[in-house]
């Protein structure tokens, strides 16, 4: 019996998120007394996993699997986890693993919990802490299931170095036609994802026209963070709508969330509500945000953010 962790990639470059899934991984083997593998899928330099804990890693490259495909991956996941008499299958939980770990689960007829933010407090019954309620709660889950499928929180365990001597091996998986095309795929370049950025520099209606991201996209150039922005602000087609963070948009975990000029409707907090530390400025001191809020500045973003970006440039030249 192994664990196996799936090191998600773009364009053959692991994630952070890779690194952290592999760390959990490891240490969930360490509790079975177990080994872990890793399975990629057309990524580069899979050394770089051994200074996380793999032991082995078992690397995929099909043309076929350049575009994600949930169907596929989970196929290939599936081979492999048979192939290596894996019965844990660690994955992150960005969007696209959200959409193949069901299927991947089924195909195992293994349990699968989601949103999974510390190790395993028991192995026997086998229980994990999970992210409930819009992340306003955790709930204590039971998998019964001889397979299991565990998704891991973004930012939930961290990253943790724990070199060992690894190896690597190809496996050719066997990828059936599928009926899912992808005409055109458009990635941003140059820029910090909100999906892999520990910090996330937000804005919403309060920045009056999109004229004014300006002095938005200079903080986070600062910081080396991602943008976004609230709902109605990609719904005015301000910004785009990739950027929208909250319950109907995209959820972050950061580890510091700028929220600025943003009031503070409930599905925005809930979306960001897993991020560790929150910063709100706003002109209205009643602004649900600064109940959500670690700290807040009662100010006008317009005053406020130039003198913050004066004095984070003068703090990283001292």
């Amino acid at each position: 019996m192994s664990v196996l962790v799936f090191a998600d990639s773009t364009d053959g470059k692991f994630k952070k998120s890779a690194f952290e899934v592999v760390s959990y991984g490891k240490k969930v083997a360490e509790q079975l007394n177990s080994n872990v593998v890793v399975v990629t899928i057309n990524a580069d330099n899979t050394e770089e996993l051994y200074t996380y804990g793999a032991e082995k890693v078992v690397s995929v490259t099909n043309d076929s699997l350049v575009t994600f495909n949930a169907n596929s991956y989970a196929s290939v996941i599936k081979q492999v986890a048979d192939a290596q008499n894996s019965t844990v299958i660690i994955l992150d939980s960005s969007i696209d693993t959200l959409y193949a770990a069901p299927i991947l689960a089924v195909a195992l007829n293994a349990g699968y919990a989601s949103n999974v933010v510390a190790l395993p407090s028991s192995t026997s019954p086998f229980t994990v802490k999970r992210k409930a309620f819009s992340n306003k709660g955790f709930s204590n889950t039971i998998i019964s299931t001889e397979n299991k499928v565990i998704g891991v929180a973004k930012n939930s365990y961290g990253v943790h170095e724990n070199v060992v001597s690894g190896t690597t091996e190809s496996f050719d998986a066997t990828v059936e036609a599928t009926k899912v095309t992808s005409e055109k795929l458009e990635r941003s370049t140059g820029q910090v994802t909100i999906a892999d950025a520990d910090v996330v520099v937000s804005a919403g209606r309060g920045l009056k026209g999109p004229e004014n991201w300006g002095m938005i996209e200079e903080l986070a150039g600062v910081l080396g963070a991602a943008t976004a922005c609230s709902k109605p602000v990609s719904d005015l087609g301000w910004r785009p709508h990739g950027e929208h963070v909250g319950q109907t948009g995209k959820p972050v975990a950061s580890n510091l969330y700028i929220a600025i000029g943003i009031s503070g409707a409930i599905q925005h907090l809930a979306g960001i509500n897993a991020s560790k530390v929150k910063v709100v400025i706003n002109t209205d001191p009643e602004a649900p945000f600064f109940k959500a809020a670690d700290y807040g500045i009662v100010g006008d973003a317009f005053e406020v953010v130039p003198k913050l970006i004066e004095k984070l440039k003068a703090f990283k030249q001292a």
